[in-house]
């Protein structure tokens, strides 16, 4: 009985102690894979980038309303409103003549596109309101 129990302390043991080094390795090479690159100097359109999508993706969190067409909407107005500041970074910064062109016309699609939406749904709150009080 005691040899029984004794072998089964020493391969429990043997298991925990090969599970650490597993662990272990695992947590090197993910350490190693995934580290951040190397430090690049930031720049003023790096900072008014990353400005730009965290108050893109903030205005895109849209509580929903159940209406997937308003929701549509009213969530992809910012998403296009987003990339109409990066294309005018794009044309502050940027020296390719091919995407300063594209920049050029996101402005002026999505400017479009956002005042389409906007029309829909002031055109919807009017509707509501014209059946609420006929």
């Amino acid at each position: 009985m005691i040899r029984g129990l004794g072998s089964h302390v020493c391969a429990f043991v043997a298991g925990v102690v090969l599970a650490l080094i597993a662990v272990t390795a695992t947590m090197t090479v993910k350490t190693v894979r995934f580290s951040p690159p190397a430090a690049v100097r930031a720049t003023k359109f790096d900072g008014a980038l990353r400005a730009a999508m965290i108050q893109m993706d903030a205005a895109m969190c849209i509580t929903p309303t159940g209406d997937a067409d308003r929701d549509f909407a009213r969530a992809m107005i910012p998403h296009h409103q987003g990339a109409v500041e990066m294309a005018r970074l794009e044309l502050l910064f940027g020296g390719d003549a091919r995407l300063r062109r594209l920049a050029q016309g996101i402005i002026v699609e999505q400017s479009q596109e956002m005042a389409l939406m906007h029309h829909i749904l002031d055109g919807d709150a009017a509707a509501s309101e014209m059946h609420l009080n006929p």
